[in-house]
């Protein structure tokens, strides 16, 4: 309602005078169309301000062709590789900056560790704690624990740590009956020492006296005493080379063999504790000497030894108390007889 309607209507209700009911009711109605003219009016109006809106819209979406929204796509496209491309800048410098870091904790870890090490060997090499006071020597029976100790260099009060073992080792198996040593450390302040000695197997004649041998031909000893071993006789090793550590010569390493298996067959008939000397001079004419049954035994090459200690254990039996030379040196499969022949006596 506008501003004359309003008055018009003020007009109606003030003092001017009001000819008839019915002309009144009739302005009334005549205003009320007026008000709702004017509001569909408005309405249209609205209407028609919307529609132009949505036009122009739709005019300037219709202004963008293919090729600016392919523009447009391709600069979205662009704006994403570039995003994506800053991501793996981003992403590459964390993994960078990650990695460092790992180093460097692996560095401290490690520079930790050894500085734990370094204070913990400086700290063992100084105290007396581990400073020696008992060295044990096991399993020896030829060579004495003070002799294997001297050897070893070892001393008591002398640190733990301030040795090498394959150095100590070396040093003990420069005694020739030492075959392998083993040292260990038994913390804080003792020594193990473990040792593996060469048996005494024979005695070889040696000028005036004997040189103890094992079965591998090791020159152990030189002594005036057989001490109770087979001995050998008519080795041919130069005597300037039978020496405690040294090994006797190839061709009487080889007849050797030879007498342990000679004596391995006594054994197993129970005759090696009355073989007095084997005799090796001559590698087709083996022989071992009895003293106790004060008989001598020609054995040949060595071959079918097994059988002709048989020979030997009957030949004894039968003729016990009787000296002489017994024969088993020939072939004992080609019809060969053993025989005994006893010495005379003028």
């Amino acid at each position: 309602m506008n501003k004359s309607q309003k008055e018009k209507i003020n007009n109606l209700y003030s003092m001017q005078p009001i000819e008839s009911q019915e002309d009144l009711e009739k302005e009334l109605k005549n205003l009320e169309n007026v008000e709702i003219k004017e509001k569909r009016k408005k309405e249209k109006d609205r209407e028609k301000r919307i529609k132009e809106k949505k036009k122009k819209e739709n005019e300037e979406i219709e202004k963008f062709d293919f090729d600016t929204e392919t523009v447009i796509g391709m600069t979205q496209k662009n704006n994403r590789k570039k995003e994506l491309e800053r991501k793996k800048i981003v992403d590459k410098n964390e993994r960078r900056r990650m990695k460092r870091i790992k180093r460097i904790k692996k560095i401290l870890k490690w520079t930790m560790i050894i500085l734990i090490i370094a204070g913990g060997i400086t700290f063992a090499m100084v105290s007396p704690i581990f400073n020696i006071q008992e060295i044990q020597v096991n399993n020896n029976q030829y060579v004495t624990s003070d002799t294997i100790k001297s050897l070893s260099g070892l001393s008591e009060g002398q640190n733990i740590f301030r040795f090498i073992n394959s150095q100590i080792e070396e040093n003990i198996k420069e005694e020739p009956y030492i075959e392998s040593a083993k040292v260990s450390r038994v913390l804080p302040n003792k020594i193990n020492i473990e040792v593996e000695e060469r048996k005494r197997d024979f005695s070889l004649e040696f000028l005036n006296g004997y040189a103890y041998i094992n079965n591998q031909g090791y020159i152990l000893e030189i002594n005036n005493d057989k001490a109770g071993l087979p001995v050998i006789q008519g080795a041919t090793t130069k005597e300037e080379n039978i020496v405690p550590g040294n090994r006797l010569e190839t061709e009487d390493l080889e007849r050797l063999e030879v007498a342990i298996q000679i004596l391995n067959a006594c054994k197993s008939q129970g005759l090696d504790g009355k073989v007095t000397s084997i005799d090796i001079t001559d590698k087709n004419e083996y022989s071992i000497y009895m003293e106790e049954e004060k008989k001598t035994i020609y054995l040949g090459d060595g071959s079918n030894l097994g059988d002709k200690i048989l020979w030997v254990q009957a030949i004894l039996k039968d003729n016990e108390g009787k000296e002489g030379e017994i024969y088993l040196n020939g072939d004992l499969n080609n019809n060969f007889k053993p025989r005994f022949k006893e010495k005379v006596t003028v």
